[in-house]
């Protein structure tokens, strides 16, 4: 007997192997580091050998970019599209490019992606107050820092409410994940181009599951940002909390925030004033406030800066990276000569696992505002 065209599809598509198969007994870490680009509704997903790259971006200034790794799963089996699999767009590309590696990629509602993920209201946002004395995590490529002085390690504040000395390290992340409560395992699921995401929720020790389908679209050009590192003007690594802590205490009516570095002091004099390495400058209808950061190792880890710099940005945009600052241990901060800001957040894993690095990160880029430099 004939087959009908939807038996002959069913039968293609058990023969074609899914691109993407994936598993992770918690679910939380996968969902914190989605929440930390979630500032846009709509995503950009490519799925790679190495794992996955989720990308939002707002007004073609602010792109968000978290790098999701294969070694976060438990289980992780990427299997490249043929050709016929490729969206029309992909099949079109130039002949030199026939050559390099196919990678799936696709538009998802991110939103809906993270609810389903919560379906079972176990991989929410937290409410903890991160604070903990991370100190073992590097930036991947990023060299030492300088030295440090006899300066009071943390940010000072000027013209603000109060100084902040109160400041502690970022909080255990084990502790904000991997905490008491229901933990709820993820299988993750893709087939190609035209069909949804599938996702099976289930908590352990045979609790309730949920199994989701969400729509997958052809993939829309994304806004470019390329940082150049050897135009880097100023690279500074300190712990996230520093940051986050000075973030908070801006005007929340101000409008921009100006990032200042200032280069070391020549070598061997002692300046009469303690000129600070970074400083953040914002100025809101109830007064300024400015952040001092002493070149101290306490503080900065890594700053290097040849000359002076001063770069504007909208307030409103770094506040987009509050998610992602939230849960970070380590903060790269560095900007162009043009002005493009990389924060690039350390998003550690709340379980080692032997042999694997399965630490992830967010990277957000920014434009600085035109005639602020």
């Amino acid at each position: 007997m004939p087959r009908s065209d939807s038996d002959v599809s069913d039968v293609q598509e058990q023969d074609v192997p899914h691109v993407l198969s994936a598993y992770v007994h918690d679910v939380r870490y996968f969902a914190a580091l989605l929440r930390g680009v979630s500032f846009a509704k709509m995503a950009s997903v490519t799925i790679m050998d190495s794992g996955l790259i989720v990308t939002t971006e707002e007004a073609r200034t602010l792109l968000g970019t978290a790098y999701i790794f294969a070694d976060i799963f438990d289980e992780y089996t990427y299997n490249p599209p043929s050709q016929q699999q490729l969206p029309s767009q992909s099949q079109s590309a130039d002949s030199e490019r026939e050559n390099e590696e196919l990678n799936a990629a696709f538009d998802i509602n991110l939103s809906v992606l993270l609810e389903c993920l919560n379906i079972l209201g176990t991989a929410g946002p937290t409410t903890t107050n991160l604070k903990t004395n991370d100190k073992a995590h590097r930036f991947h490529g990023l060299g030492q820092g300088d030295g440090g002085n006899d300066n009071e390690p943390g940010p000072s504040k000027r013209n603000g409410r109060k100084d902040d000395k109160d400041v502690a390290g970022n909080a255990r992340l084990d502790q904000y994940f991997g905490g008491g409560g229901k933990k709820t395992g993820m299988r993750l699921s893709y087939a190609g181009a035209g069909y949804p995401l599938t996702l099976l929720i289930a908590e352990e020790a045979d609790g309730p599951t949920a199994t989701c389908e969400i729509t997958t679209f052809d993939p829309e050009p994304r806004l470019e940002l390329p940082f150049d590192a050897e135009q880097t003007a100023l690279r500074i690594i300190l712990k996230s909390s520093w940051l986050r802590d000075a973030l908070s205490e801006l005007e929340p009516s101000c409008e921009k925030v100006t990032i200042v570095g200032n280069p070391p002091p020549p070598e061997g004099r002692v300046p009469r004033t303690s000129t600070p390495r970074l400083r953040l400058k914002a100025v809101g209808n109830w007064g300024s406030t400015e952040m001092d950061y002493p070149n101290d190792r306490e503080v900065l880890e890594a700053c290097d800066c040849p000359v002076a710099v001063s770069f504007s940005y909208k307030h409103s945009h770094l506040q987009k990276a509050a998610r992602a600052l939230q849960t970070s241990t380590k903060t790269s901060l560095r900007i162009d000569q043009d002005g493009l800001l990389s924060l690039q957040f350390l998003m550690p894993s709340p379980r080692a696992r032997p042999g694997k690095s399965a630490n992830a990160f967010v990277e957000f880029r920014c434009m600085a505002l035109e005639g602020d430099d």
